[in-house]
This record gives C-alpha cells, sequence and structure tokens, in this order.
C-alpha cells in the first residue's frame, strides 16, 4: 500500500482481518513477520526501539478508546503538553501557547486547558486526542476506529475536524474503520483486509466499483440500506420464515 501527503487511505474489514495489527506493525509497536514499511524515502526498524525520535514524532495514532488512551489524573494542557515538551523541547509560556493554539484548532478554546477527562464528553476527549497527535507535527496519522464508540452527530464532527486539519497541515490519514459510509465520504483509496491480507487495493471510485473479488462483494452487500419501510420488510420475512416451519 501507498499513502501521499494530505490523502486519506481507508483499511477496511471485518473485526479480526488485521486492521489494527497492521497499525501496530507501522507504528513499531509490533514487528512484521515479513515485508518493509519505508516512510519518506527511508525504511523504519521493525521494532519501536530501533526508530529514531523523529520517526517516532512523524508517526502518530490516534485510539477507538479515549478514554484509555489518556491518563485521567492529567489534565488536558498536560496531555496536550507532554509532547510538546518530549519533542520540541517547549517550557513555560512558549508551551501554554501552543497548547491554546491546538485548542482553538480542534475548535474547543479557552478554558479546557485545566480540565481533566472525566469531565469532557466522549466528543472532546477525542478530539483531545487529535490535539496531542498534532502537538507532534506529525506527517501521518494513523486513526484507529477513532468514531466507532461516539454517536452519530458527535462522529461526524469528528470526521469533519480530521478532514480539515489535513487541508490545513497537509497530514496524511491511514483511516481503520468497518463503517463503509464513512470509507465513502473520507477516503482517497481504500485496502480491504481478509485474514492478514489485502485483497482489494486502489483508488476509492476502482474498489468501490464491480467486478468485486467474492470478499469485498460480500463486505459491501453487508452494509444496511436505511430506506423507508426496511423493517417492515424484514418483520414480514421473519413472520413468513416462522409461518413456514
Amino acid at each position: 500500500m501507498d499513502l501521499r501527503s494530505g490523502q486519506t487511505l481507508a483499511v477496511v474489514g471485518e473485526s479480526g482481518s488485521g486492521k489494527s495489527t497492521l497499525a501496530r506493525a507501522i507504528t513499531g509497536l509490533l514487528p512484521p513477520r515479513s515485508g518493509t514499511i519505508r516512510f519518506a524515502g527511508r525504511e523504519l526498524s521493525r521494532d519501536l526501539a530501533g526508530r529514531s525520535k523523529d520517526d517516532l514524532r512523524e508517526l502518530q495514532m490516534i485510539y477507538q478508546m479515549a478514554d484509555v488512551a489518556m491518563n485521567p489524573r492529567h489534565t488536558v494542557g498536560q496531555i496536550i503538553g507532554r509532547p510538546l515538551e518530549f519533542y520540541f523541547g517547549l517550557k513555560g509560556e512558549a508551551k501554554q501557547k501552543r497548547i491554546q493554539a491546538l485548542l482553538d484548532e480542534i475548535e474547543m478554546g479557552r478554558g479546557f486547558a485545566d480540565r481533566y477527562p472525566a469531565e469532557l464528553s466522549g466528543g472532546q476527549k477525542q478530539r483531545v486526542c487529535i490535539a496531542r497527535a498534532l502537538a507532534a507535527k506529525p506527517r501521518l496519522i494513523i486513526c484507529d476506529e477513532v468514531t466507532s464508540a461516539l454517536d452519530p452527530l458527535v462522529a461526524d464532527g469528528i470526521l469533519k475536524l480530521l478532514l480539515d486539519l489535513q487541508k490545513v497541515e497537509g497530514v496524511a490519514d491511514l483511516f481503520i474503520t468497518h463503517d463503509l459510509a464513512t470509507v465513502k465520504a473520507i477516503a482517497d483509496s481504500i485496502a480491504v483486509m481478509y485474514r492478514g491480507a489485502v485483497v482489494r487495493y486502489g483508488a476509492k471510485s476502482d474498489v468501490l466499483a464491480p467486478p468485486y473479488d467474492d470478499y469485498t462483494d460480500l463486505l459491501l452487500s453487508s452494509v444496511p440500506e436505511m430506506r423507508l419501510g426496511w423493517l417492515e420488510e424484514v418483520i414480514a420475512s421473519r413472520r413468513m420464515e416462522s409461518a413456514g416451519n
């Protein structure tokens, strides 16, 4: 798979297909059994210990569950400020100004830096995780099911924020999801995974156009079609099946 600056690659597939394992291999959290990971023209070390500080900074990851991705005893300011100090050595007033600028960028504004995660909504927590990733000035952000734990309206806001930030920052996004509606809305290219392998890959317009391989066809056909009367049709069908038995 290839991913260029300012573009979004969606990795889709059923649970257990290898999406999150792929993300961990790219970030160095899990060494791959074979193959290579090339980033900005250089081959990355297979494990985290062998990567430089710039390697760590330029590849950031946003996790599915924001609650377990943040220290509950740290304030929002401390959470966002940690990468600023670790990667850039920012301290004092310079660090505080950058924290506030990042909060403005994720549309949370003033008054949030002193709050703790328990005082935030689900969407606000995920925005803080996005700000923490952006604090490192990454070139690639891996989003692992970042909207699956959010209600549709909040999830839509998070997706819009990620796309807007991508336009401003030029960052590449690798978006792991099982939600094909999301894929259609944000992806430039798509990789379909099955049992740890990529079975279909290319531009969104190509991957979502027939003819399909069997697995992609099954994956696309499994998406529910929200149309008027669909529930009544399902109930009627089940009643007919019960009557036949």
